[in-house]
């Protein structure tokens, strides 16, 4: 029991990664239906940007993630100011293929500029070196430390989507983009800010990563990426609780295939729930199947 307690441990602190950046994926894709890819490599960059200020300017954790979540802010903003906005009424595939080459210049863009070698970020020292002892259950204070983050993140996300003007924007234009304009909602404004949430969530999942697995590299993204994209997927994306569900959900399957069954079969485990979903219920856990007109 013990043992299984540890890994529940260890599954809520995996999902909360997922969490953090499933965010991001089913809010973008919420408000304009779109999948941005490119955002996996947002979390990257914020892994580097966490690892530079503490490494080269010597600044402590907090500093290093909010530096990181508002450079990642302006990037996505910028990302989607150039890259997304001129072809928002485009077809979809021509948005698709755009989504996937924007991510594929970050990697390869970082890794032109930091090399492709492993980086470590630096030894934490004082409180967040500690650890929990609960019998034989071990929480070091990084897990207590980016659940925390976490939670509060995903708290202040809520509340800026359910209870701002921002977030009833983000609503009016997910429901209805053409009506929402007639109102008077700026809609290219409301679509950045989503890409600023989602980049800074992105950013701060990118350092808190980095803190506790302690190495980083240009493709780091890429499979995080695309189980935080199942974990959207499987809670119904677009809906915001949907990907915090979705995120816990299968960072506990990952953590118990690897700890009770054999961890070479734990991305093929998560894939095969991608499939199952689509099969079963494409909408997800919290969607809604929706008729179209014809």
């Amino acid at each position: 029991m013990e043992g299984f307690l540890q890994q529940i441990v260890n599954s809520i602190t995996l999902g909360s990664i997922y969490a953090l950046i499933a965010l991001g994926y089913t809010m973008v894709y919420g408000i304009i239906r779109l999948i941005n890819f490119a955002h996996s490599d947002i979390y990257m960059l914020g892994a580097y940007i966490g690892y530079f200020c503490m490494t080269f300017l010597g600044l402590g954790f907090l500093p290093s993630l909010g530096i990181a979540m508002v450079l990642c802010t302006l990037l996505g903003v910028l990302i989607e100011r150039i890259a997304y906005r001129p072809l928002r009424n485009a077809a979809r595939i021509s948005v698709l293929i755009t989504a996937i080459g924007v991510s594929l210049f970050l990697e390869y863009g970082t890794m032109f500029f930091v090399r492709a070698n492993v980086r470590t970020y630096p030894e934490m020292t004082g409180l967040m070196a500690q650890k929990v002892r609960l019998g034989s259950i071990v929480i070091s204070m990084q897990q207590i430390i980016l659940v925390g983050i976490t939670i509060i993140l995903m708290a202040f996300l809520q509340f800026v989507v359910k209870k701002t003007r921002l977030g009833k924007a983000m609503r009016a234009v997910s429901m209805d983009r053409e009506a929402a304009q007639l109102m008077g909602i700026d809609v290219n404004s409301t679509v950045s800010f989503t890409f600023a949430l989602g980049s800074a969530l992105a950013g701060a999942a990118g350092v808190l990563v980095g803190i506790y697995y302690n190495t980083i590299n240009p493709l780091m993204g890429v499979v995080p990426g695309l189980k935080a994209f199942i974990a959207a997927v499987f809670g119904g994306i677009g809906i915001i609780p949907g990907a915090m569900i979705g995120g816990y959900f299968i960072g506990a399957v990952e953590v118990l295939v690897a700890g009770y069954g054999n961890s070479m079969y734990r991305d093929a485990v998560v894939f095969a729930i991608l499939i199952l979903i689509l099969i079963i219920k494409p909408s997800g856990l919290l969607g809604k199947n929706t008729g179209e007109k014809v």
